[in-house]
């Protein structure tokens, strides 16, 4: 963890290389959403680590470009039953539908959707079993959502440090808790997708 300001490249970048400095390696596999500071210091960093987009943001960004707002259930819906196809292969296909469907009515939704849904594919080059909880940050966006909950109650730090007390022992709890209570992703079933 550290404290910043901003999300911009030289804090992101910063915190990637104190993560390897102290022993952060093997790492295999990352899902985010596109920040733009954030993938510039992890392509930087984590190069050739495969990057997932977050499905649920994806979905989500789409929005903006929806040209009128009865749309938006109907291309939520077109949008999940993209990402929730079997294969990758069957996921494009989905989409080359979907952006013809959208070519003609909606032409900035059908080119934001070419461009970018296929950074939600990543995921489907692991084992089945995973694909489930690796395509969003939502464990993420969970902690996340429940350390602002506790440091709101504190309104104003007196300095840093006293801020990273608190999250340190915050943290200390959730991987305590994720380490012995229910497992959210099963290792163990490591067998990559069949072609």
């Amino acid at each position: 963890m550290s404290v910043a300001l901003s999300e911009a490249e030289a804090h992101w970048r910063a915190f990637f290389h104190s993560l390897v400095q102290r022993g952060l390696c093997g790492v295999t596999f990352i899902v985010s959403d596109d920040h733009s500071g954030m993938a510039a210091a992890r392509q930087a960093v984590f190069g050739a680590v495969p990057w997932q987009r977050c499905q649920f943001h994806l979905q989500q960004n789409a929005q903006a470009y929806v040209p009128r707002l009865e749309q938006r259930a109907e291309v939520a819906r077109a949008i999940r039953g993209v990402f929730q196809c079997t294969s990758r292969l069957a996921a494009e296909q989905r989409l080359k539908e979907l952006v013809a469907h959208y070519a003609k009515n909606a032409p900035k939704l059908a080119a934001w959707l070419e461009e970018n849904l296929p950074q939600g594919f990543t995921v489907f080059m692991l084992p089945a079993a995973h694909q489930q909880r690796m395509r969003t940050s939502n464990a993420l966006e969970r902690v996340n959502q429940e350390l602002k909950r506790r440091t709101r109650v504190a309104r104003v730090f007196p300095n840093e440090s006293s801020l990273l007390r608190l999250i340190s022992a915050l943290l200390a709890e959730t991987s305590d808790e994720w380490e012995t209570g229910i497992i959210y992703l099963n290792m163990e079933n490591q067998n990559p997708p069949s072609a």
